[in-house]
């Protein structure tokens, strides 16, 4: 699962996955229309719906964080 979700974030920028920071946002690596992206193809790639209450911030900020999300919905 994690090695999908961080193919995902590659193919939406190649520095993504590498990224040891504390907030891709502030990065400048992800912004609001790169999540609706970003939601759209992890829904694809696990056959699941993600609620908009959970695009939130502290779900998206760090690749770590965007894994444990995925971990938290699929279980």
């Amino acid at each position: 699962m994690e090695k999908r979700v961080l193919k995902i974030l590659e193919d939406l920028d190649k520095n993504i996955p590498a990224y040891n920071g504390e907030n891709l946002f502030d990065a400048g690596l992800l912004d609001s229309f790169q999540v609706i992206d970003l939601v759209s193809a992890l829904e694809d790639a696990f056959e699941i719906e993600i609620n908009p209450e959970e695009v939130v911030v502290e779900n998206f900020a760090t690749p770590r964080a965007i894994v444990a999300f995925m971990r938290r919905i699929l279980e």
